[in-house]
């Protein structure tokens, strides 16, 4: 069920499945199509009441212009605190990935009574800008095609598939599925609210631009041993954003992590790593 929830001093659309009497998961990506219905459906099919949402200035939250967030990382961690506020659920099994992993490590250790477990899918222990020299940053090939990118119109559905396609293409490593993606990819455009500038929305509901400006505050890689709570890492052995090394350093750091490496995997989880990936969670959440 979606529906717009207040959250502290904004709307954030959230959906759940399941029964809400289920040990709840919260799943935080970007738009919630991070995490298609499918995938939420095997969650909750084992008995876990999984919520989803939109994180601000993408899907049908509060948007209002991702290219100037005026608010930062730290808010986006209590709007996930206000989410679980207002479904009244004092503390969830919490998965972030890719930038949404940041909002999860951030979650664990600014409000550790709110967090069960922690999983943390495709991402790494700083924040966007240069990494650490122990860390492997992005590979040159990915940077090339965000540095210097074909024409793309985003306001034009075509245009915006065949760009984004090509993006994907570059990050899902040698088992990628570009049918799987563009069905993806087309999902996100066709539910964009269209603003007063339906370029900038696509965009940043596309590729989460905010984060690209966003304040994201003091360093948090240092506090990551404070985490008590069980962590599984998963990431793809292909992964060229966020090479595989950035999971070696998460689970190095947080005690008594598991790190799960799925293979000829590149960013994101393709539903061929489900029956993996959904078992690992439910064991991980039990």
């Amino acid at each position: 069920m979606e529906a717009i929830i207040k959250a502290g001093d904004v709307e954030l659309c959230a959906e759940t499945f399941g029964d809400p009497s289920d040990r709840p998961i919260l799943l935080i990506g970007g738009t919630m199509l991070t995490w298609p219905d499918a995938f939420c459906a095997r969650l909750s099919a084992l008995r876990r009441f999984v919520v989803r949402y939109d994180l601000r200035d993408v899907g049908r939250s509060t948007t209002v212009d991702p290219d100037a967030p005026g608010y930062t990382l730290r808010d986006l961690v209590a709007d996930a605190a206000a989410l679980l506020d207002a479904l009244n659920l004092p503390r969830a099994h919490v998965v972030g990935a890719g930038p949404g992993g940041w909002i999860a490590q951030l979650l664990a250790l600014d409000h550790p009574d709110r967090v069960a477990t922690l999983t943390l899918v495709g991402t790494r222990p700083v924040a966007p800008g240069p990494v650490d020299p122990d860390l492997p940053d992005h590979a040159p090939e990915v940077m090339e095609h965000f540095t210097n990118p074909p024409a793309v119109d985003w306001t034009d559905r075509a245009s915006v598939v065949a760009f984004q396609l090509a993006s994907d293409r570059a990050m899902g490593g040698r088992d990628f599925d570009e049918d799987e993606a563009r069905a993806n990819i087309e999902a996100v455009y066709d539910r964009t609210p269209i603003g007063a500038d339906p370029g900038k929305a696509h965009r940043a509901n596309q590729m989460g631009t905010v984060f690209a400006a966003l304040d994201c505050g003091d360093r948090w890689r240092e506090r990551l041993p404070a985490i008590a709570v069980p962590t599984l890492v998963i990431h793809g052995e292909d992964d060229p954003f966020f090479p595989v090394g950035n999971a070696e350093a998460l689970a190095a750091a947080i005690p008594r992590a598991e790190l799960i490496v799925l293979p000829r995997t590149g960013q994101g989880l393709p539903g061929r790593t489900w029956d993996a990936v959904v078992p690992a969670l439910a064991r991980h959440t039990a």
